[in-house]
């Protein structure tokens, strides 16, 4: 009898321990780099996800400080700051990513490019605007704005602007790299799955807790209340860049927030919206404004050339074009 007590406790107490343990959702939305992020895990116990998402916190924080303009402290203040002047030692992280932003800026033609920022100070889109810079101003700012004038020398891990007045600024990819790293960060941390969320820069990895995929609608062109698709997200990333209601009016002229780089002047109503989809939201957020610069028979041209992307733009007329790769099932 005792016996069979024992081999009894013995099973129970082995199919307690086999039993898969119970995963939860945990989420939290912060503000970082000037925009809401919003960090998903799937975790077995509420504090575990919660200390998770803060190392995540802690690495996007890191993130925004190493490639801030503003931060004096940063490295790429001491780049800015001495352009013109000498080259800046900087870290293998940094100069690996501006490296991969002047290979995006090969592939667009210069529809990408970190050293706009020089033509920061032409356009005030967030204050009133009595008058446009005159071409005068614009080709000043534009002597300045070249991606072929930041030069890069690998052995000593030095950036050189070489124009004085030159300036870079990562507000077209920062995001997506951000995004990039804390979900590289929390894989790190065995987190068996989750999402993050910049305002549209989204990266995904596993499924949900409930083994579903996580899932992206895609909203009707015409509607964009309803949903006209899903796509599944799987281990892959998405950004969208929009023509935003945010615009400077001149001469009740509306001159819309996003510039083109290569001509220094706001970019035609073309275009609605873009959206990239990828294995990196770092290349998703610099083609989707890329795009949004290069126009709609250029950017399909672009992603259907490359392996492992597609695209979904919606132009000013409300028609939707997307990327031979991308198959899309409309809702009824």
């Amino acid at each position: 009898m005792r016996f069979q007590v024992i081999i009894l406790s013995f099973f129970v107490f082995c199919s307690l321990y086999g039993q898969e343990k119970k995963l939860i959702t945990v989420k939290q939305t912060v503000t970082l780099m000037g925009g809401p992020f919003e960090i998903t895990v799937v975790s077995t116990n509420e504090d575990l996800g919660y200390i998770n998402i803060q190392e995540a916190i802690g690495e996007i924080a890191r993130i925004e400080k190493l490639i801030s303009s503003w931060d004096e402290n940063s490295e790429t203040h001491a780049i800015n700051k001495n352009a013109g002047i000498k080259p800046v030692k900087v870290s293998l992280e940094l100069f690996k990513l501006i490296e991969r932003c002047k290979q995006i800026s090969d592939i667009t033609d210069g529809a990408f490019d970190i050293s706009f920022a020089a033509l920061d100070n032409l356009w005030d889109f967030q204050g009133p605007m009595s008058a446009k810079p005159t071409h005068i101003e614009i080709s000043k700012g534009l002597s300045r704005v070249n991606y072929r004038d930041i030069s890069l020398d690998e052995n000593n891990l030095t950036v050189f602007l070489t124009k004085p007045g030159m300036k870079i600024s990562f507000g077209a990819i920062g995001k997506g790299y951000a995004v990039d790293r804390a979900k590289d960060l929390l894989v790190s941390k065995k987190v068996i799955a989750g999402m993050i969320n910049a305002s549209g820069d989204l990266t995904t990895w596993g499924t949900k807790a409930s083994g579903e995929k996580w899932m992206l609608g895609v909203a009707n062109p015409n509607n964009r209340t309803k949903v006209f698709s899903w796509l599944p997200i799987v281990e892959s990333s998405v950004a969208t860049s929009g023509n935003k209601e945010r615009y400077v009016l001149i001469n009740n002229e509306k001159y819309k927030d996003i510039l083109d780089p290569r001509t220094g002047y706001p970019i035609s109503d073309q275009i609605q919206s873009v959206s990239i989809f990828s294995k990196n939201a770092e290349l998703c957020d610099a083609l989707a404004t890329a795009i949004m610069v290069m126009g709609t028979n250029a950017g399909l041209a672009l992603v259907n050339q490359l392996g492992d992307t597609e695209v979904i733009i919606v132009d000013s007329e409300n028609k939707m074009h997307k990327s031979t790769g991308l198959i899309l099932n409309q809702i009824p």
